[in-house]
């Protein structure tokens, strides 16, 4: 078309210019080059053209697989997250996607994972839900006359949480039974989907920890990127794994310490769900509609409000710790100060190692820096390599490198042994030991245990940083962290992050050093100070608002 106009015009004026040869011939040049550009222009109109079909039907296929993966959904997200357009083609393309890659050959059972249970061999009179048939198992009671602590085994933190819930809820509920549910405790293709999707964040921990710079600066900036779209990608894989749960009757109170059992509650149809929210930083990715969100503090709850969670599901807490460390905050601390005015005991650091397995290059450095001060007698470490071989044999090299003797506790009857011996007025039988297990359980429990009789809590603001301990916040592994770390620090329970070895060394030099150690002394009467108005009462406030729901009346 365009090639015919342009002759037209050439024509015309060859026309009007008739008899002049001159003109005619730089017409017919003009022409000649008109019809190349306008070939050139043709094939480029042709281009766009494809490639604008190619993308029409790519956004319309997108669309299409995006309606058919939330066509189902119990929950409409888009609303509760201030979007109710929907969201963009950008969010839906990283939606789909990041859905075919974690559960694409995945289907969804209609019908429940069939449960059992079985009792802790771990904490009295607590009942683990399995799946059934498991060896030592009975089927599970379908009544909702129970309290259901839900959680996922990624890290230590979800499980801690767990944990210390249901010690509240086994000294307050003597009449109803309570369910330790760990999703991965379930052999199930769901519960392989979550693992196969844990794999990646403990490889990213792991990886950020290590190798640091700008590696460290991704996984950190990805770690405070919980926005809408994480929360949508977390409740379809909640949409995926909801049968580790069907089961149960709906009115069931399910207290969730991880955020993707509380949307599988809320997606299952469960009218009593309380979400644990972690951290203190405020994203949507921690949040769950249709569930009671408990919060550690007031930050985090005013700007959950302000970003539109409703005010009817959302609740200050307090922070999530063990019964055990809430009931005796007094008589630690008090045994804390007695120590640390006697300016003649070592100064007892609990080193723990997080879930993911992260933090061993900034660790070693740690535990080798203070040797000299470890020989000298000023401090005692007590190292908890949890379950993790490779933190178990990190510790033993650099300790084997400065010629270090030390205890290795590998039992939780040998973890509670150490406890009461320390109780009982007595130091360590070495300067250094060593808690290391084969099971997961003491691993996880070994730091709520030792917490009690150490001076200083050394870990990354991570669960940790809301313990009723005095703590040295060593360099984080995911920048939503730091935020745990300033609380802490405002508390006057903790110290501000410490993200290099040397600022570590200098405020163990104020808890050990100074006469009296004033520091550490004021730390422990802040903790006693919280402790009166019940800023470590969470997993308490949980446990009597989930039995007084509807279920469990």
């Amino acid at each position: 078309m365009i090639n015919y106009v342009i002759l037209g015009a050439a024509v015309a004026l060859g026309r009007y210019y008739g008899g002049k040869e001159d003109i005619r011939a730089d017409v017919a040049a003009f022409s000649n080059e008109a019809m190349k550009y306008t070939s050139v222009l043709e094939s480029i109109a042709i281009v766009l053209l494809v490639v604008a079909v190619i993308a029409g039907i790519i956004v319309f296929f997108i669309d299409r697989q995006y309606k058919n993966l939330v066509k189902n959904n119990h929950v409409a997200l888009d609303a509760w997250v201030q979007q109710p357009e929907g969201p963009n083609l950008k969010s839906k393309i990283q939606l789909v996607f990041t859905y075919w890659m974690s559960a694409g050959g995945h289907k969804i059972r209609s019908d429940p994972v069939p449960l059992a249970e079985q009792e802790s061999t771990f904490m009295k009179g607590l009942k683990v839900v399995v799946e059934e048939g498991k060896e030592d198992s009975v089927p599970h009671k379908k009544s909702s006359d129970c309290i259901v602590v839900g959680t996922i085994r990624m890290g230590f933190g979800h499980h801690r949480i767990a944990y210390a819930a249901c010690s509240w809820s086994l000294k307050s509920n003597k009449k109803k039974p309570t369910y330790f549910h760990d999703f991965l405790n379930i052999e199930s293709a769901e519960a392989t989907l979550i693992k196969d999707m844990d794999k990646w964040y403990s490889k990213g921990s792991r990886l950020a920890s290590e190798l640091g710079g700008t590696v460290e600066k991704i996984w950190g900036n990805l770690t405070l990127s919980g926005d809408a779209d994480a929360l949508r990608s977390t409740y379809q894989m909640a949409e995926a794994v909801k049968p580790l749960l069907t089961g149960l009757p709906k009115d069931t109170p399910i207290v969730a310490s991880h955020c993707l059992v509380a949307l599988a509650a809320v997606a299952a149809g469960f009218t009593n769900v309380i979400n644990l929210v972690i951290d203190n930083h405020a994203q949507w990715f921690v949040v769950v509609p249709g569930a009671l969100n408990l919060v550690q503090g007031p930050t985090n709850y005013a700007q959950l409000l302000r970003m539109g969670v409703p005010p009817e599901e959302i609740q200050m807490a307090g922070a999530w710790i063990p019964c055990d460390l809430v009931d005796n905050l007094n008589k630690d601390c008090n045994a804390r100060i007695a120590r640390a005015k006697s300016n003649n005991k070592p100064l007892r650091i609990l080193i723990p190692v997080g879930g993911a397995g992260a933090q061993r290059l900034f660790v070693t450095k740690l535990v080798k820096a203070l040797m000299p001060r470890v020989r000298k007698g000023d401090i005692q470490l007590f190292l908890n390599a949890g379950d993790h071989e490779h933190m178990s044999i990190a510790f033993k090299e650099v300790l084997d490198a400065n010629s270090q003797d030390y205890d290795t506790v590998d039992t939780i009857e040998g973890v509670h042994a150490f406890c009461d011996n320390l109780r009982a007025g007595r130091e360590a039988s070495s300067a250094v030991t060593l808690f290391a297990f084969k099971d997961y359980f003491p691993a996880v429990a070994t730091t709520d245990l030792v917490s009690r009789v150490t001076d200083v809590l050394a870990c990354k603001p991570s669960e940790l940083a809301f313990y009723p301990v005095p703590k040295l916040m060593i360099r984080r592994v995911g920048d939503h962290e730091a935020y745990s770390a300033l609380r802490a620090s405002e508390l006057g329970d903790g110290t501000l992050e410490a993200r290099e070895l040397e600022d570590c060394l200098r405020f163990i030099e104020l808890f050990k050093d100074i006469p009296g150690s004033p520091l550490l002394v004021n730390m422990n009467n802040m903790i006693m100070e919280n402790g009166k108005i019940g800023l470590y009462d969470g997993c308490k406030n949980a446990i009597e608002i989930a039995s007084k729901m509807k279920g469990a009346k």
